[in-house]
């Protein structure tokens, strides 16, 4: 029997594996929206904190030392991760509980143990048959001086700030020549892989991966249209590398808010903000 297919057969063998060695899982809303410009998901990349034959407990999403709510009844797509391999899983939120961490009380979020699992191709690493994840454009560059990002900061905030006083959906959206910038480098594109407690993960194509090479902080707009009609826009330093089966380089990148540190809030406020609406959208 192919090792890939045994290991799908014995998927509840893997998880167990993942949870008695601390690991996680990712997890994204299951949006399902069939529109010409669908919305962007936010993959999370959570610890798990328990399992039992009917429950899988995980951390609840969060960054920056903030947690996010997600609702009891919502429609999750799952990942679990062995390796280069990579599967995914249909479940559901059952409601939240109060556990012992190894800091002390923790809540966790009770997600339903999965009936089946879909090994992902190569390929198609975010996508099965009955599922599929719309991972966020980054548009990124070298940095050259962190405190030149400031204002080009300050006006991505008041572009944001100013939609959500008005209508956000009857605001023009912004596009990347409209947009100021810091005194940057070389960029390139990727792709907004995972975000967790202190940074997120971007996917690079090989072609753009020497990019990486030229600096350890950049600046990146994230891309989470039609949400936001305006990029995310922050600093984050490189903090490792590496390279996937499809020669794509994975970086993980933690966020960087010395040079400005009222931006912080504003970052957080707005990831909030956008998993609010995800979820109003899907319960819609």
């Amino acid at each position: 029997m192919p090792a890939s297919r045994s290991r799908t057969e014995r998927w509840r063998d893997s998880l167990w594996k993942i949870y008695e060695r601390g690991g996680g899982l990712e997890f994204a809303l299951s949006t399902d929206d069939a529109q010409a410009d669908p919305v962007k998901d936010l993959v999370w990349r959570v610890r798990m904190l328990g399992l039992t034959e009917d429950e899988i407990r995980v951390e609840l999403p969060g960054t920056l030392g903030r947690s996010f709510r997600i609702e009891e009844g919502s429609e999750l797509v799952g990942i679990m991760s062995v390796g280069q391999n990579r599967w995914m899983f249909r479940t559901h939120v059952l409601g939240t509980v109060e556990m012992n961490g190894r800091s002390g009380p923790v809540r966790a979020l009770r997600l339903e143990m999965p009936e089946r699992v879909e090994r992902c191709q190569r390929r198609t690493f975010n996508r099965v048959s009955d599922a599929q994840i719309n991972l966020p454009t980054v548009d990124a560059w070298v940095l050259r001086d962190p405190r030149s990002a400031i204002p080009a900061e300050v006006a991505s905030r008041v572009r944001l700030l100013d939609a959500h006083d008005s209508d956000i959906s009857g605001i023009a959206r912004i596009g990347p020549e409209d947009a100021m910038l810091p005194d940057v480098g070389a960029q390139f594109a990727g792709k907004l892989a995972n975000i967790g407690g202190g940074g997120v993960g971007l996917l690079v194509d090989s072609a753009d991966a020497a990019a990486l090479e030229g600096g350890t902080v950049f600046w990146l707009r994230v891309d989470l249209s039609p949400v936001l009609p305006a990029p995310l826009a922050l600093t984050a330093r490189l903090a490792h590398t590496h390279v996937d089966s499809q020669q794509r380089v994975y970086a993980g990148m933690a966020f960087e808010f010395a040079h400005h540190p009222s931006h912080q809030q504003f970052i957080v406020d707005q990831i909030g903000w956008y998993l609010s609406s995800l979820q109003r959208r899907a319960a819609a």
